[in-house]
C-alpha cells in the first residue's frame, strides 16, 4: 500500500510541477519528522499540533539553523494541507504553528526615480535593452524567464505575456501600455536585424548558442546603461529590477495575492518580504488621514 508521504510527493510532482531537488528535500524532511514521531509511538496521520510543536522545539534545541527549521515547517504544512484536502485528517495540526524567526535581509530595490533614469537612458541608447527593461519593470519576470521568451509568448492585443516559470508552471502576466508600446516598436527593429531568410523563435534573439540574449549578456548591458544613466552600477541588476517591480506595486496599494501571481511565487510567504515598503507608506497614510494628525496639542 502506498504511504501517505509518497502520495503527497506524487501530488507535488503531478500538480505543482515540483523539481526533483524539491521533492528530495521534502522526502528528507518528512522522513525526519516521521522518525521523531515513531520514537514516540505516534504516526504522521495521528500527530497533533502539540506533537509538531515538540518536534520544532527539538530542532531549535539541537541548534539547527533557523532557515532549515523554516524549511522543515514548510514541508510539514504542505504535507498536512494535502492530508486535510484528501480527508485523511479532519483537522490540520499545522494551522497555528509558528515559524522560527529568520533574520532576512530586505530585498534591494531601486527608487522610482532611478528606474525612470534607466529607462530613459536605455530608450535613447539600446532599443533591445530598453524593451527588456520595460517588460521587466512591467511584469517582474525572473531574468531567465525574460531573456528566454519566445515571440509566441507576447499577446500584444490582450497586453499579456504567457510565461513558463519554475517547475514548468505557466502563468499569464499583464503588461502596461508602456511595455506594450516598447514591444511593438521592438518587433519592427527585431525583424530588420535578423539576416534575410533566417528564422528565430526568440523574442530577443542573439548570436549566442541558445539563440537568444543570455542572462550574462543582459546583465552586462544593464550595467553599462546604469553607468550612462548616472545610477551606481553595483545597485543595478535584473533581479533588483524584479524587486523594484514588486516593491513599487505594493507601495502603490497593490494587493499581495496579485503580486504573488505575477511573480510566480508558489507560497505567498515568499511575497510577504516585499511588505518592507509598508511602514513608511502607512505612516504617510496616518499623517494624511487620521482626524487628529494635524491637531497638535497646545504646549507641544
Amino acid at each position: 500500500m502506498q504511504s501517505k508521504t509518497e502520495a503527497f510527493l506524487e501530488m507535488m510532482v503531478a500538480e505543482r510541477g515540483s523539481s526533483p531537488r524539491t521533492i528530495e528535500s521534502y522526502r528528507r524532511d518528512l522522513a525526519d519528522l516521521e522518525g521523531f514521531l515513531s520514537a514516540r509511538h505516534m504516526s504522521m496521520v495521528k500527530a497533533s499540533r502539540t506533537d509538531l510543536e515538540e518536534y520544532l522545539h527539538q530542532l531549535a534545541s539541537a541548534g539547527m539553523a533557523e532557515k532549515t527549521q523554516a524549511r522543515r515547517l514548510s514541508a510539514m504544512r504542505e504535507f498536512y494541507r494535502f492530508l486535510f484536502s484528501e480527508n485523511t485528517i479532519s483537522k490540520n495540526p499545522t494551522d497555528y504553528l509558528i515559524a522560527p524567526k529568520i533574520g532576512k535581509s530586505l530585498p534591494k530595490y531601486l527608487s522610482e526615480e532611478d528606474v525612470g533614469r534607466l529607462l530613459n537612458t536605455a530608450e535613447n541608447e539600446e532599443k533591445r535593452i530598453y524593451t527588456l527593461l520595460e517588460v521587466l519593470y512591467a511584469s517582474g519576470l525572473r531574468v531567465s524567464e525574460l531573456v528566454g521568451l519566445p515571440v509566441a509568448a507576447a499577446d500584444i492585443e490582450n497586453q499579456t505575456l504567457r510565461v513558463v516559470g519554475k517547475g514548468s508552471k505557466e502563468r499569464i502576466v499583464p503588461l502596461n501600455t508602456r511595455a506594450v508600446n516598447a514591444l511593438q516598436k521592438w518587433m519592427v527593429v527585431r525583424e530588420a536585424r535578423l539576416p534575410v531568410g533566417r528564422v528565430n523563435k526568440w523574442l530577443f534573439p542573439s548570436n549566442a548558442k541558445a539563440g537568444h540574449l543570455t542572462r550574462d549578456g543582459f546583465f552586462k548591458h544593464l550595467k553599462q546603461i546604469a553607468k550612462n544613466a548616472g545610477v551606481a552600477p553595483e545597485k543595478v541588476s535584473p533581479h533588483v529590477f524584479r524587486h523594484s517591480f514588486a516593491s513599487h506595486l505594493i507601495a502603490h496599494d497593490a494587493d499581495l495575492r496579485s503580486v504573488q501571481k505575477m511573480l510566480g511565487h508558489a507560497d505567498i510567504a515568499t511575497t510577504e518580504i516585499y511588505t518592507h515598503v509598508l511602514p513608511e507608506r502607512l505612516k504617510k497614510i496616518v499623517e494624511k488621514s487620521h482626524p487628529l494628525a494635524y491637531n497638535t496639542p497646545k504646549g507641544f
